[in-house]
């Protein structure tokens, strides 16, 4: 399937180049299958920008965090099946559960406007049971909200092109990508869906991200990124945060993806960790051949490459339940 390259909007992800198919494939560490530990300490003071702690949610006894889908939407009709969240018509079933799946629903597959559309009546059908559906922005997310079309298939390509409002920033774009970039870029009708989600959550004691949280993203706040996020996805302002862009920020990083984590690595996540009351941080972002832990736990990635561009011939969440991980594995 042919991807369709494209100079970006404004010019930040130049240097950031996404891994071909295995080359980023870590191997899995320690299974995840694991009674939870003590109650974490309390955060600390409060994160510059983060006084109001809006990217907390409450603890719950049941949650499933679901991994990259990228385009393909029969892989994610059967991760939500095998999470218990919907039944074999696509509708919430699971009461109140919350689901976290953590970005990276668009590019490499032609399945976006499903998987998009899926998910955004799934999330009011979980509100109205009482459950949750979270979906965080990943790094193609904003990607495609930069103008950076690269990994768009050509079976995706005009999935959009009816939506309204339109960018301004679309005329950038004549030609075959016009609907696209009216769709993503700030102020068009899927950017302004995307404004909605968050790029980091904690849920009680777990932290989420699409790639990862370092020590140094606590002093630029949680609470603003995910605000200055939504205000530049809307069109409010005209770049992105810093960290959105960042080859070390929380969409792009992949110092928690590697087979083995340095004692550093380690060291930068318990400072952030501890900083933040958490127990651990759960990553997609980085391929790899199940779902893996490192640092003792601490962080667990569960980017398994489910989708089709990936091969993946099975789908895997992470399931924790009155405080016991394990993995769900199942077929596509």
């Amino acid at each position: 399937m042919r991807l369709l390259g494209i100079f970006l909007v404004l010019g930040v992800l130049g240097c950031h180049r996404e891994a071909e198919p295995g080359s980023s494939r870590a191997n899995p560490t320690t299974a995840v299958h694991s009674k939870a530990p003590s109650p974490p300490p309390a955060p600390q003071a409060p994160l510059p920008g983060d006084s109001s702690y809006e990217y907390r949610l409450p603890a719950v006894p049941h949650w499933v965090a679901i991994g990259d889908l990228h385009g393909d939407f029969e892989a994610t009709r059967a991760v939500f099946r095998l999470a218990g969240a919907t039944d074999d018509k696509d509708h919430w079933r699971g009461g109140d559960l919350v689901v976290i799946q953590t970005g990276d629903q668009l590019d490499r597959g032609d399945g976006e406007r499903s998987i998009l559309d899926f998910l955004e009546r799934l999330s009011a059908e979980a509100e109205l049971a009482h459950g949750k559906l979270v979906v965080l922005n990943g790094n193609h997310e904003t990607m495609n909200a930069l103008g950076d079309f690269r990994y768009v298939t050509e079976g995706a390509l005009h999935a959009f092109d009816d939506l309204l409002p339109s960018s301004p920033l679309a005329a950038r774009y004549p030609g075959p990508l016009e609907g696209r970039a009216r769709a993503f870029l700030p102020g068009g009708a899927m950017a302004i869906r995307l404004a909605r989600r968050k790029v980091v959550v904690q849920v009680g004691d777990t932290l989420f991200a699409h790639a990862g949280v370092r020590a140094p993203h606590l002093d630029y706040g949680l609470d603003r990124l995910n605000r200055e996020t939504s205000e530049w996805l809307v069109g409010k302002t005209s770049t992105p945060p810093r960290l959105v862009v960042d080859d070390e920020g929380p969409l792009w990083t992949r110092v928690y993806g590697s087979p083995e984590l340095s004692s550093e690595s380690c060291s930068v996540l318990e400072r952030a960790l501890a900083r933040l009351g958490a127990k651990r941080m759960v990553v997609g972002h980085t391929v790899q051949k199940s779902i893996s832990n490192g640092c003792d736990g601490k962080v667990i990635r569960i980017d398994v490459g489910m989708s089709a561009y990936y091969g993946g011939a099975q789908v895997m969440a992470l399931d924790y339940k009155n405080g016991e991980l394990r993995p769900l594995v199942g077929p596509r």
